[in-house]
C-alpha cells in the first residue's frame, strides 16, 4: 500500500495528527481571512471612488 496502512493512520499522522491538522486549519483560515479582508477593502474603495466621481472630485 502506501505510507499509511489505513485512513485512520493517515488522520493520526503517527500521533502528530493534532499538530499537523491544526496547522493546516490555521493556514486555511488565515488565507481565507486575508482574502475576505481584501474583498471588503476593494468594495469600500470602489464605493468611495464612485462617490467621489459623482461629486466631481475624481
Amino acid at each position: 500500500m502506501g505510507y499509511f496502512d489505513s485512513f485512520s493512520d493517515f488522520i493520526r499522522m503517527g500521533n502528530h495528527g493534532v499538530f499537523v491538522w491544526s496547522v493546516y486549519g490555521i493556514t486555511v483560515f488565515t488565507i481565507l481571512g486575508h482574502w475576505l479582508g481584501l474583498r471588503l477593502q476593494k468594495r469600500r474603495l470602489v464605493t468611495e471612488m464612485q462617490r467621489l466621481k459623482k461629486r466631481g472630485q475624481l
